[in-house]
């Protein structure tokens, strides 16, 4: 059961999936707020701060991508976790939004199932961030991660690995569960203005892929996207 005083704040401008998604969260336990369009939105942020917000792309009035970049752009609300809700095909919108900095996405339609677990993904990620940030050491299954040392070890075997692939491999594992489009990615490893390509990204990854042997598999394409950590290791 989901505590109580965790908020959430729905906005959906379709009365169907407004009312679903109400009445599931409210079934496990969160406090839910609603809202129908953007200006309405902001007003909710403001009145009430939520602790997660569900945030359809597609509203009258404000837009969702205008929301998250003003959500974000605020410091008063720059660390509110946003999951993005997508129609199938929004593929660059997706992409323009986790760049803005949503924290996932869900694409209809969508399993209520699916939707809970997300939510919970995404708190329990905000609940242990500050963690992580302080954590040089990271093992995941055979994989063992040092980021003091640089150091990579696959079974107990050290993985020589570029700087490239090691600032890579770091952002990713920091972050399971956590989509990264290439830009991010670029962005994690040199910086916003170093400029390189897609294939660049993908050429990375390949040969991270390959030197990681068994434990290649735990970075997961997401197609048309970009790529994550696999977060059930």
């Amino acid at each position: 059961m989901a505590e109580d005083k965790i908020r959430i704040l729905v906005v959906e401008d379709e009365e169907d999936i407004l009312a679903l998604l109400h009445f599931n969260l409210m079934k496990v336990g969160y406090q839910v707020d609603c809202a129908a369009h953007g200006e309405e939105a902001l007003a909710a942020v403001a009145a009430n701060r939520p602790d997660l917000i569900l945030l359809d792309l597609m509203l009258p009035g404000i837009d969702g991508m205008e929301i998250c970049r003003r959500l974000r752009n605020d410091k008063d609300t720059s660390e509110i976790p946003i999951i993005m809700l997508t129609a199938k095909g929004e593929e660059e919108d997706v992409v323009s939004g986790l760049e803005m900095g949503a924290d996932d996405y869900v694409s209809k339609p969508f399993s209520i199932k699916v939707l809970l677990a997300r939510v919970q993904t995404v708190l329990r990620r905000k609940s242990t961030a500050g963690e992580k940030l302080d954590t040089e050491e990271l093992t995941y299954g055979e994989l063992y991660i040092h980021s003091g040392r640089s150091q990579v070890l696959v079974a107990g075997k050290t993985v020589d690995l570029t700087f490239t692939e090691f600032r890579v491999l770091e952002a990713l594992a920091s972050r399971p569960g956590w989509v990264f489009t290439r830009y991010q990615i670029v962005n994690a490893v040199r910086g916003e203005d170093y400029a390189v390509t897609d294939r660049a990204v993908d050429v990375q990854i390949a040969g991270l892929r390959k030197k990681l042997g068994s434990c290649g598999s735990y970075i997961e394409t997401v197609r048309g996207i970009g790529y994550r950590f696999r977060e059930d290791l």
